[in-house]
């Protein structure tokens, strides 16, 4: 397994909880390590992902059995690079269920690639016990919660701990209320060449944006050691 052949499921069944944003960052953050990367979209609705990133996204319909063979056999795929997954609020539980019935975690496995669930937590009682569900149903992924620090604080962060070794919280951090109107108008990317010709972003602004961005991905490289770190405590086990 590798850093560079890894699944990451960016996941949440509450909307509107920074989870398009994640993906966003996911994407760009491994544009920045020269890594490949695919990216798929399952919002049904307007396929937001896909907006910010329409080079990199493929929007993926999983309501149809050739639609999810289409989108599985992509994710255990060994070309490609990483893959990322964002997961709808709509589409959370069939897209679990078809995880399981298919048994993505071990087929991952099997090729060595590394299985990452990014489940943003939020306070709320189906988030919890959403989350205790992925835990039993998927004992072999790196069940990850994610602390969206722009949600404020989460309570019972008992409820969300880490599921693999070499686990952690992932924290996203905050970013200015005032900054977000630069970001969250698409198409718009964090790639460095794009950040830079971006000519309607004032210096103070595109300059804290950069301090964000790289908290997120020190955050994304802690990320990365924790994987690897699981995964060598997995192969000293065999």
């Amino acid at each position: 397994m590798s850093i560079r052949h890894s699944v990451y499921i960016v996941a949440s069944p509450r909307p509107r909880v920074g989870k398009t944003l994640l993906s966003r960052l996911l994407i760009d953050y491994h544009k920045h390590e020269e890594r490949e990367v695919a990216a798929f979209d399952l919002d049904t609705g307007d396929n937001t992902l896909r907006q910010f990133a329409p080079d990199d996204v493929t929007a993926a319909d999983i309501g149809s059995v050739r639609g999810q063979m289409a989108l599985f056999d992509r994710l255990v795929s060994e070309q490609g690079g990483g893959k990322i997954v964002d997961v709808g609020a709509d589409t959370f539980k069939s897209f679990f269920d078809v995880a399981y019935r298919i048994g993505l975690v071990e087929e991952t496995h099997k090729r060595n690639i590394a299985p990452v669930i990014l489940f943003i937590a939020s306070s709320d009682k189906q988030s919890a016990d959403a989350y205790r569900e992925l835990r039993d149903r998927f004992p072999g992924a790196a069940l990850t919660p994610v602390h969206n620090e722009m949600l404020g604080h989460v309570p019972h962060r008992d409820r969300f701990s880490p599921s693999a070794e070499g686990s952690a919280v992932l924290r996203m951090p905050v970013l200015a209320p005032g900054l977000r109107k630069y970001i969250e108008t698409p198409p718009f990317g964090f790639a460095d060449e794009l950040l830079a010709n971006a000519r309607h972003i004032p210096l103070e602004a595109h300059i804290d944006i950069q301090r964000w961005l790289r908290k997120a991905y020190l955050e994304f490289r802690e990320l990365d050691l924790r994987i690897l770190l699981g995964q060598l405590q997995t192969s000293l086990k065999l």
